[in-house]
């Protein structure tokens, strides 16, 4: 864990199309789920018949994924969807060392499967879960139920984000795309507390200084001060004039 604002920091496009992005959303979901399954495959070249019926199957599955992860397409507009991707085990654990000695109420945007709640919650967070896909809810929910983890403890709410004041949170996790980030500042920065704390897996927050940041590559996390981030913006100007 170290404090500085990276020269490094991945450079995302404030454009990106929605296909190019599935498909690595669909790509990174695939690597989730295999995630400590490294003997699955098998290192041969399979039979040419085998590749085909691979393809068909991926064909398939991507367009059954497709309608699965992406939600609300009558309720959500256009530029502010985000296909389903589950954070990485290494992403969740670098979004836990950016909350360390941190408390209080915590929101989690796009919760998925629950897995930041659940690890938040069990460091003694008071966590929310916003979360548009009703299948992934119910799953979070009956997960937390049969857990014994009480809704004051580990909460998940079918609703859009979007739509709803964060002011009562002073904690905020999200691994959302590069192509709602801007549209995402300018909601935090309107409704956010000056000691609450914004966390972003993968997609740095363009024009907010990072208080501080944790991995690299796919896994970097950002973590981000909202009392250090207006003060910087305060001051952006005055620098320009």
């Amino acid at each position: 864990l170290h404090s500085f604002i990276p020269s490094s920091a991945p450079t995302v496009p404030r454009k990106q199309s929605d296909f190019s992005f599935m498909q690595v959303a669909m790509e990174d979901s695939i690597d989730v789920i295999l995630e400590g399954h490294t003997g699955v495959l098998s290192p041969h070249r399979p039979h040419p018949a085998v590749s085909a019926c691979l393809g068909a199957l991926f064909t398939a599955v991507y367009g059954v994924w497709s309608t699965f992860a992406l939600p609300g397409l009558g309720t959500i507009p256009r530029k502010l969807k985000v296909p389903y991707l589950p954070s990485s085990r290494v992403q969740t654990l670098n979004i836990m060392k950016l909350l360390e000695g941190r408390t209080g109420r915590l929101v989690d945007l796009g919760s998925g499967d629950g897995r930041v709640v659940f690890a938040a919650s069990s460091t003694g967070f008071q966590c929310t879960g916003f979360e548009i896909n009703s299948i992934l809810v119910a799953y979070a929910r009956n997960k937390a139920r049969w857990n014994g983890l009480p809704t004051s403890q580990a909460a998940f709410v079918n609703k859009d984000f979007w739509k709803t004041d964060l002011s009562h949170f002073n904690n905020v996790t999200a691994f959302l795309a590069p192509g709602v980030m801007a549209v995402l500042s300018e909601k935090l920065l309107k409704e956010l507390p000056d000691d609450a704390r914004v966390i972003s897996c993968r997609f740095p927050i363009l024009d907010w200084p990072v208080q501080s940041s944790v991995g690299s590559g796919l896994d970097q996390t950002f973590a981000y001060d909202i009392g250090i981030v207006r003060a910087h913006l305060r001051k952006a100007p005055e620098a320009e004039v």
